[in-house]
Formats: C-alpha cells, sequence, structure tokens
C-alpha cells in the first residue's frame, strides 16, 4: 500500500472515531436531561438552557507572577470591583461569558444593578469563570474575560462586560476565542479600542488571572454560574426575585447597616445536590424576562453540580449548570479516553 493510500485510510479512521465521539456525547446527554430535572428546581429562566458539566475549565495557568489588571482585587477570590468602595451592600458575581444564564440574569438584572451603583448604593464584585471551556471545549470563556479585564485596564470594564453579553454567541459555537471579534466588539465601547487594548488582547495578558479567579470558583462549595451573592446570602433563596425587589433588598440592607446591622460574609449557602460537578454553588442564574415578576420554574443552573438558581424569568427555563443535562444536551466534562460526559462526584 502506497503511503498517500495510508494517509487516506488513517484519515479516515479518525473521522469515523470523531464521528462516534459526538455519538457518544449526544447520548450521554440525553441521559443526563433525565437526572437534570429530578434534582433540580430552580426559578424560572427567560430563554435559558439546563447545562450540566463535570469540567469548569483548563486551570491551565503558570504558577509564576499573575499580571493584574488595574483596580482588580487579588485575593483568594479575584475580582473585578464596579461601584463605589464605600458602597454599603456588595453584590458578589460568578460568571462565565459563554454562559447563556449568565446573559439571562445580566439582562434582566442589569438596568436595576446599574442603577444601584450609579447612586452609590451598591458594588458590585464580578469573579471571573471558565466552565463553558472545560464542558464545551474551547478557548471563549477565557478569552473573553481576558480581554475583559483588558478594559478594566482602560476603565470600560462595566461597558465592555455588556457588550460581550448583548453579543453572546450560542454556548456550542466558541466565537469568543476569536480575538479579532472580540477587538471588534470593543469597538461598541467608546474610548476603549486602542494599541493598548488590541496588544493586550491578542498577547493574553491577564490569561493567568483568568484561571485563578476560575480556580477560586471551583474551591468555593458554589455550583454554578451565574451564582450571585447580596451582602453574602445567595439570592437563589429568593424563590421570586425581580429587579425591584432587589432594589428594595439593597435598601433594605442600607438601612440595617445604618441601624447597626452589618453584612454577612461571602459563604457558600443553600443545598448540595448528589450527581452534580465539582465546580460552584446553588447558581442564580436567572433573569427578568418582558416582565419582570414572572413566576417560577423548573430549571437548571450553569453549575458545577444541582444548585437553585434565582432571578424572575418570563416562564420556566433553566440557568446554566455544571453536573448534568443540558436540557436535552448537557454541557459535559472530558473523560480520561477524550470523550466528554457528566460524571457524578464521590459522596
Amino acid at each position: 500500500m502506497s503511503q498517500n493510500n495510508q494517509d487516506k485510510k488513517n484519515s479516515a479512521r479518525e473521522r469515523l472515531q470523531a464521528q462516534r465521539a459526538k455519538e457518544k456525547q449526544r447520548e450521554r446527554r440525553g441521559r443526563q436531561l433525565k437526572v437534570g430535572g429530578a434534582v433540580v428546581a430552580v426559578l424560572a429562566v427567560a430563554g435559558g438552557i439546563a447545562v450540566w458539566a463535570a469540567s469548569s475549565g483548563d486551570d491551565s495557568g503558570g504558577s509564576g507572577k499573575v499580571a493584574m489588571p488595574k483596580g482588580a482585587q487579588d485575593s483568594d477570590k479575584p475580582a473585578v470591583p464596579v461601584g463605589k468602595k464605600e458602597a454599603p451592600s456588595t453584590l458578589t458575581v460568578w460568571e462565565d461569558f459563554r454562559c447563556p444564564a449568565c446573559a439571562q440574569f445580566e439582562k434582566g438584572f442589569r438596568g436595576a444593578i446599574h442603577e444601584l451603583e450609579d447612586a452609590g448604593q451598591l458594588k458590585t464584585d464580578y469573579h471571573l469563570a471558565t466552565i463553558i471551556d472545560g464542558s464545551m471545549g474551547g478557548k471563549g470563556s477565557v478569552t473573553a474575560a481576558n480581554a475583559a479585564l483588558c478594559a478594566q485596564d482602560a476603565g470600560r470594564f462595566r461597558e465592555y462586560h455588556d457588550v460581550l453579553y448583548e453579543n453572546q454567541p450560542p454556548e456550542q459555537q466558541d466565537r469568543f476565542s476569536d480575538k479579532k471579534y472580540l477587538i471588534q466588539l470593543a469597538g461598541k465601547v467608546n474610548g476603549l479600542v486602542s494599541d493598548t487594548f488590541t496588544q493586550c488582547v491578542e498577547k493574553g495578558t491577564y490569561t493567568d488571572f483568568v484561571y485563578k479567579s476560575n480556580s477560586a470558583f471551583t474551591n468555593t462549595g458554589y455550583r454554578g454560574t451565574p451564582t450571585v451573592l447580596l451582602n453574602g446570602k445567595n439570592l437563589a433563596e429568593d424563590k421570586n426575585l425581580t429587579p425591584d425587589g432587589l432594589k428594595q433588598k439593597v435598601r433594605d440592607a442600607a438601612k440595617d447597616k445604618k441601624a447597626g446591622g452589618g453584612a454577612t460574609g461571602d459563604k457558600p449557602s443553600g443545598p448540595k445536590a448528589a450527581g452534580s460537578e465539582q465546580s460552584g454553588g446553588g447558581s442564580a442564574g436567572a433573569s427578568a424576562g418582558s416582565s419582570a415578576g414572572s413566576s417560577a420554574g423548573n430549571a437548571a443552573g450553569h453549575s458545577a453540580g444541582a444548585g437553585t438558581a434565582a432571578g424572575a424569568g418570563h416562564g420556566a427555563g433553566t440557568g446554566h449548570s455544571a453536573g448534568a443535562g443540558h436540557s436535552g444536551a448537557g454541557h459535559t466534562g472530558r473523560d480520561a479516553d477524550g470523550s466528554t460526559g457528566g460524571r457524578a462526584p464521590a459522596p
């Protein structure tokens, strides 16, 4: 057999193996959907997608010194703060730019959050995760997060953060891994595009910071993105949260603080469920749909397990979770043989 024929035979064998792996993945996702419906009950997410995974991203950052974006918090939970430091309330948000449920939460609650930040009543700490890269493959989560941190250097994090969610591609499409596309989106933010920003995006200056943040997420005990806490209290516990409800909670917290009350710490809350991934806790993966106060439904958060997602959605929907089914096609982690499939953690 000639070398040319042998190469063609090997190529055909590789294509067949890849096709079989995809079929195996679809079968696993179908099975995991049944698990997801049984272990996760969350609020409605307008247009959300149930996703489960057994991987939280490629934490392949080096062990050397991590580059720090301007104004970012370097601690055991790296974050980008938005709002006045002295604000009486703090909103803690764990997000993944490829996570559809995160986009739903942002689109639903963005107006309320911006209003509270601008009024000096709320500071938001954004923690960046990469669980979709780990479960779906690709680099879009980390590449988009790096670009957002480059925008932080230019004082445009909040604006660019919102642009990314407004232009989020379907999670199966890893378009955020395209650095040219991310730079193109930056053109939507006044004053952001510059040689400095472009070089920061192209070089991946803050990639290790993103991986450090994602590692922190996997160690928190939270089970999903978005996980949202107000003054340390997981908003997933409020089954009927609306944007107006969030504003009222912030106003009440300010009154309590003036009266001598203090905010609680940033600790996980809510039960963990079996058969789920180890990437986070009850996720507040929800959003306000066309009507902010619509009813709750069954959904799954983009989480590393089976958490609950908080928010007010237009109808029944799902958030992003990392540990059981993707409303039919779940976020699955990689098995040792390279195929994908969610695995339940040991009890």
